[in-house]
């Protein structure tokens, strides 16, 4: 699995763009995701998203992410169907004609536009937060914070929460690769993919706490809360960040008048 979260070294034009632009936008798109249920519109935003990431070459970076999104809106999708019983039925998830505990289980209209919105949505805000941060540099990152006025320990935890991602995702890929080396097989099927999570979480979560607990002597021993300051490089916005910000407005008034219309 592709590592999420994480930088991408790379020349291209949202490399180019200022942090602030490139959070602004992250925020606006989060925005526009919650304000609707309508899933035409969400996907028209999810499209305007990868849009702006092929323009600027990073769109293979988020579509690497759309095996975790279907297994995402599987999920949703089951779950709205289980506990949505609104609009027309559409067919039936578990046959009348089957006896189950509650009687057959219908598969409604309403369940399946829920739980593709709510798919969408997640989507859009995934897609926007990943292009923010794989094309902006930690340090640039922290220059965005500390001109928000963002307390430096919230900043610190931010960082550190984002660098945690794809760590915890290549350790996970070693260690189930350590497992299968060991001839290690839970078996096939539901039972055994959830069998064979256990030998991967639990040495995880044993690894992650030992990592943090080096972290933090780490950070008492490079005198974090001794009040001295490493001078930060001064960021100054460009025409692209602009023209970027002028994109970002055409997209709100449009989605705002799809809204009111």
């Amino acid at each position: 699995m592709p590592e999420i979260m994480q930088y991408v070294t790379r020349e291209s034009a949202f490399h180019r763009l200022h942090p602030f632009t490139k959070l602004i936008g992250a925020v606006v798109v989060v925005a526009l995701a919650v304000l609707t249920n309508d899933t035409v519109m969400l996907a028209v935003l999810v499209g305007a998203v990868v849009a702006a990431a092929a323009a600027g070459g990073l769109a293979r970076d988020l579509l690497r992410q759309v095996p975790l999104l279907l297994s995402l809106a599987a999920s949703l999708l089951l779950l709205t169907v289980l506990t949505i019983r609104s609009g027309d039925t559409l067919g039936f998830l578990v046959p009348p004609a089957v006896p189950v505990v509650g009687g057959a289980i219908p598969v409604t209209a309403g369940a399946i536009d829920l739980a593709l919105a709510m798919s969408l949505r997640f989507a859009a805000m995934l897609f926007a937060f990943q292009l923010f941060v794989i094309s902006t540099q930690p340090r640039d990152l922290v220059h965005v914070m500390d001109r928000l006025r963002m307390p430096v320990d919230y900043t610190l935890m931010l960082l550190i929460a984002l660098r945690f991602i794809p760590s915890l995702q290549l350790e996970g890929k070693r260690i189930h690769e350590a497992q299968l080396a060991r001839a290690y097989n839970p078996g096939k099927g539901l039972v055994g993919r959830v069998r064979g999570l256990f030998p991967i979480i639990i040495p995880l979560v044993s690894n992650s706490l030992g990592k943090a607990t080096v972290l933090g002597l780490t950070i008492d021993l490079r005198g974090y809360r001794s009040g001295m300051r490493t001078p930060m490089r001064d960021l100054a916005p460009g025409r692209a960040d602009v023209a970027g910000i002028c994109c970002m407005g055409l997209l709100v008034a449009g989605y705002l008048a799809a809204l009111v219309a």
